[in-house]
């Protein structure tokens, strides 16, 4: 087992021409940004649209940042020691990230995720050796946090609980990280931050990062119209559990997206630009245009959480189908 300062370990100097790094966990962050350069009808010439692009995290999404961060902290606290599980709910990526964490460092992780979560994120999840309790899936994530709730108060001795949705160093990960590579990306060039809401995490840290730099900053938010919704890892805060670390007077603005429009943005995105992102990502480029549409000039830089390539067995994929069977040529496909 990996001890806590091994989390903040430093990359190896070279020995014999080798450079390398000690552990999966260093590799977390310093993800690229992208231009957008066809997605963008509508939009001045004044304007450039960036996508931060998260899928290049290790374990596959943004949230390897938060997930590390509070594993780290709590092992400074001593709120996590040899012998504990890590417990947390998780609606797909945090769990991901968190399975990961946990076998780089030696520690049991049990999540208790919805059980419409995509086949693809379970299947990963169970690949780092995670222990997976499946919540209904009529509940979302609430139903996973009420579930996850009940498993620790049985055993609080058993656990050690990140607990994302309540837990500041979640935020701060973005705070540290997020914020500070997208102002040296940008040059201090950016004008607005477009990301979805989930846990809050990442546009509560990302913000006030940027609002420090620059009060002009605009921080936007994207989330589901409806809460019947199909876009995975969002959260409609009006009828959902409100994360301890969400605080939406710290937004300039939140806009809401439908289901099929982020669906068709994934499609596009991918058809037009060869950027296969997940659907939340679809909704946060949905308001990043909207927001670009109305500027003469400006920076706007969006988060992509994810990859496509982990909702290929949900009904995001059911689109894609229909757009190759429309493209398919008459009397039979390819020859």
């Amino acid at each position: 087992m990996l001890p806590a300062s091994a989390v903040l370990a430093q990359p190896t100097s070279p020995a014999e021409g080798v450079r390398a790094v000690p552990s999966v966990l260093q590799l977390i962050g310093n993800t690229p940004l992208i231009e957008i350069h066809r997605v963008r009808d509508g939009v001045a010439p004044g304007v450039r649209l960036l996508g931060k692009l998260e899928g290049f995290n290790p374990g596959g999404s943004v949230k390897d940042r938060p997930a590390l961060k509070m594993i780290e902290d709590g092992l400074r606290r001593g709120l996590l020691v040899p012998g504990k599980t890590i417990l947390d709910s998780t609606s797909g990526n945090t769990g991901i990230a968190l399975a990961m964490v946990g076998a780089a460092l030696g520690y049991p992780v049990e999540l208790v995720m919805p059980g419409n979560v995509s086949t693809e994120r379970k299947k990963v999840v169970e690949a780092f050796g995670a222990r997976v309790v499946y919540s209904d899936p009529l509940e979302g994530s609430d139903g996973a946090i009420r579930l996850c709730r009940t498993i620790l108060a049985a055993s609080p001795e058993r656990y050690f609980k990140p607990d994302q949705y309540f837990n500041p160093a979640n935020p701060q990960a973005h705070y540290e990280s997020t914020g500070p590579e997208i102002w040296q990306q940008t040059g201090g060039r950016v004008t607005h931050f477009v990301a979805g809401l989930g846990t809050g995490g990442t546009i509560m840290g990302t913000g006030r990062y940027l609002k420090e730099r620059n009060p002009a900053v605009q921080i936007v938010a994207a989330e589901p119209d409806d809460a019947f919704h199909g876009i995975e890892g969002l959260k409609h805060m009006a009828s959902s559990i409100v994360p301890g670390i969400y605080h939406e007077q710290e937004l300039d603005l939140k806009i809401g997206v439908s289901t099929d429009d982020a669906y068709n943005m994934v499609y596009s995105l991918g058809r037009e630009e060869g950027l296969l992102v997940g659907q939340s990502c679809g909704a946060a480029y949905v308001v990043a245009l909207r927001i670009a549409r109305t500027l003469a000039e400006g920076t706007v830089v969006v988060l992509f959480a994810d990859f496509g390539d982990r909702y290929l067995s949900t009904n995001l994929w059911l689109g894609w189908q229909r757009l190759g069977e429309a493209a398919a040529p008459a009397g039979g496909g390819r020859r």
